[in-house]
This record gives C-alpha cells, structure tokens and sequence, in this order.
C-alpha cells in the first residue's frame, strides 16, 4: 500500500461540483505538481485551498482542494480530495493528469479496503459503509448507521470476550492447577456458560431475520396462469403501467420488476410468465425462469380469477406452493364469481378497480411481522456473511453442549471453544483470508 490510489468519488455526469480522491504517503506532493496556488506540501491538515489545475501551461479548471494529513483520515494515510466543477470532461482530465503524474487508479471499494488494512475500521463497518450508500429506505439506513457507529461489532465483540473469559479459566485450571482462588471450569459450569452463549447467539439470529428484511427487502414473486391479473396488479402496486397488459394469453413472457416501500420495508416484486404447458419456445423459457423463481422467493402471490374455475395448471401451483409463505389473491372480484376454492389465506382484490389493495398490504404486513420491526433497537446484524458466521458458530456451540453430555474431557472440548472464537472473529474480520477480503471490496462502487 504504498503506491497513491485516485479516484473520482461523484457519479460522473453534469451537476455542480465532482471529487477527485486520492490517498496514500505521497498524494499531497503529487496533488501540488497540479495545483496552481498554495503550495500544498507545507498547508496545515484539515484546510481547504483555492486555486487552479493546470497541465503545464493550460488551465483545467478551477478547485478548491482539501488535505488530510495522516493519521488522522479515513484510510489513516495522506487523503487530497479534489474538488472540480461537475462534468465528465473535465472531471476524467483531472483524474488523467494525476494518474501521468504518479496516482494510480483506485479499484473499487479501495478506499475503504484500505481503511480496514490500516485498522481504521473493521469489516463490519466497511460493510456497513457500502450498505449506507444502498440504503433504499429509512428503516435500512438506520441499521447500516448502527454497523458505522459500531453497534454490531460491540455485539460480537461482547461474544468473543465471553468466549474468551472462558479459555483463560480453561488454560490457567490445566496449566496452574495449584491456584485455589481461580475459578474450577467444571462439565456443570461449563454446560451453564455455554447454554448463556447459545441462547444469545440465537437471539441475535432471530432478530437478525428481521434485520435482513430490512436491508434486503421482501422478494415477491406474483405467479398464476396467463391472463389471471398478474401484471394488472403489478402495475397497480408500482402505480405506474410497468408491465404490458393485454388480454391475448402468454404476453409477459420475461421478468418484470419493480419496488415499492411498505411502511420502510422494501417489496422487491416480480411480475411472471403464467405458468401454463406451451410449445412456444420463448413463452416455455419464461415459464422454466418463473418455477426456478419460486424456490427462492420470501413471498409467492398466487393469482386465482374470480370469474373462473380452478383448472389443471391452477391446482398444479396450489401444491408446488403449499408449503412456502403465500397469499392467495382472487382477482376480478368486480366481476360474477365461479371460482370454487376456499382457503383462510385468501384476499379478494379487483386490479382493475383498485378493490382490495390495502388489505393485501396489510396481509403482507401481518405475515412478517413489518408491525414489530424497528431498526432503531436491534442488536443484530444485517449482513449474508456475518450471519452466516454467527450460523457456524451456533452449531460449534451445539456441538459442545453435546460433548459436554458425552463427558468429554474439556481440554478436548476447548478445540472447538477456540473454533467458535475464531469464527467470531471472521465478523470483524479477524483471521480472514485475502482472498475473501478482495471479493468482499470489489462489490463496492469506484471511489469509495
């Protein structure tokens, strides 16, 4: 990390300013061969100056630029942040002149990778940074917050400290036996501190579930056969004409997809081919990508036609769809009822009317709990990897609970209570491999 990263940090385009970052030992001096003004290797840290980028003897523009002087910066390295007037132009001639003058251009996400090398911050926060940009709604931007401002990694960290406690008494017990007034770790006390652990390891992960709903969102997926309603309510959720409606059969032929938030929870919704046997090859595609959607889905909405009975293909659904949460919508409810099915997880809705919306949203709220969920009290994380980890790390504490009723020594069983430590300490980033490190950067946006 020696060498100086630059990067435009603002979404290219034209607005009113744009900003060049660069970081590393020598981005001051290199920041200075540019800059028309100040000379910038004996400013003060934290100062702004004003002045012009030149190229030789042509003007590039006018700046203001701002130095940071380690260690005191977001990387903990020398920081110059370049600010140009807004415009792809001129922006990406700055950042050439840098990059002929000795920067090089930054990957993505290597501004704040390098923060995470130089133990700034650890892996939660970086993570967390990403998160704050995506943020799709309040809810979200308020856990992400959490993960900045450490919540979550005190949470872990309060783990491991009690893991640790519990190794040192280990150790001192079968290394210093003679030492009366050190705690005995007895097979009972040692059952009795590992349960403790595992049930807040566990209530982390419940509250985890609703943590992620808040990040990621719902994945809705809305399914029936052709010309049930299916992109009519699509259309009608997004409030604008999203999809393609037409009364000939097998028109939505690919995904269609929209986003609504739900009272600061965001509804990820995908409008389907209807599932019906075709020869049309392109049709019997969309069919394939809607069955492999259902597999993955949190929420399946089955349109049923109101002014129809239940065929074939209708009650082929109904059992692939049985045993995944699913709200059954009767559409055309405007219209003479024929259907015959009755069901406690029905609402009965007019796309065409707007009949019925509200208390679909409602059934979607009562089926998630969106009442209960506040991102402002959770201690949990948000984040696949990490909860995955804590994942791992409940069943290694499991597996000692087991080995505790199997009377296994305990030094045997300590192998694992380190195991668990250690795999707590991949949440922050602690013994984690450069390779996982490298991917889990790169899916960062250039210059952050």
């Amino acid at each position: 990390m020696k060498d100086v990263i630059v990067s435009i940090s603002t979404p290219l385009g034209i607005g009113a300013i744009s900003i060049v970052r660069m970081s590393g030992k020598d981005a001051i001096m290199i920041a200075n061969k540019v800059f028309l003004g100040t000379n910038l290797n004996k400013v003060l840290s934290h100062t702004i100056h004003y002045g012009k980028i030149v190229d030789k003897k042509e003007v590039i523009d006018e700046v203001l630029v701002s130095v940071f002087k380690a260690p005191k910066t977001f990387t903990k390295e020398d920081i110059v942040e370049i600010n140009t007037h807004g415009g792809i132009n001129v922006t990406n001639k700055v950042l050439i002149l840098l990059l002929k003058k000795g920067a090089r251009l930054a990957l993505p996400g290597e501004f704040t990778k390098r923060a995470y090398l130089n133990g700034r911050i650890d892996l939660i926060e970086a993570e967390a940074v990403m998160d704050l940009i995506n943020a799709k709604s309040d809810e979200a931007l308020t856990l992400a917050l959490s993960g900045v401002e450490k919540k979550q990694t005190l949470l872990v960290k309060s783990l491991r400290d009690k893991i640790l406690e519990l190794m040192a008494n280990i150790e001192v017990n079968i290394d210093y036996p003679e030492i009366e007034d050190i705690e005995e770790v007895t097979n009972k006390l040692l059952a009795s501190k590992t349960k403790a652990i595992k049930e807040e390891i566990t209530e982390i992960l419940n509250k985890s579930k609703s943590s992620s709903i808040i990040k990621e969102g719902i994945n809705v997926i809305i399914v029936g056969r052709p010309n049930v309603g299916k992109s009519s309510l699509l259309n009608l959720l997004l409030q604008e004409e999203k999809a393609i409606v037409t009364d000939v059969a097998g028109t939505t032929r690919d995904m269609v997809e929209g986003k609504i938030n739900l009272d600061g929870i965001i509804l990820n919704i995908i409008d389907t081919a209807g599932i019906r046997n075709t020869s049309n090859i392109v049709e019997k595609i969309g069919v394939e990508k809607t069955k492999e959607r259902l597999k993955t889905s949190d929420l399946i909405l089955m349109i049923l036609d109101n002014t129809d009975k239940l065929n074939f293909d209708d009650k082929k659904l109904l059992k692939q769809i049985k045993d995944k949460r699913h709200i059954l919508v009767v559409n055309k409810v405007d219209q003479e009822k024929k259907i015959d099915y009755k069901n406690d997880n029905i609402i009965y809705i007019s796309a065409k009317e707007n009949i019925g919306i509200d208390e679909l949203k409602n059934k979607i709220k009562e089926l998630f709990n969106l009442e209960k969920i506040k991102a402002k009290d959770f201690n949990a994380l948000s984040n696949k990897r990490q909860i995955l980890l804590l994942e791992s790390t409940l069943n290694i504490v499991k597996q000692i609970e087991k080995g505790i009723k199997d009377n296994i020594p305990i030094d045997i069983l300590e192998i694992d209570i380190k195991k668990a430590y250690q795999t707590l300490g991949e949440i922050i980033g602690e013994n984690t491999n450069n390779e996982l490190i490298d991917q889990i950067f790169a899916s960062f946006c250039l210059g952050k």
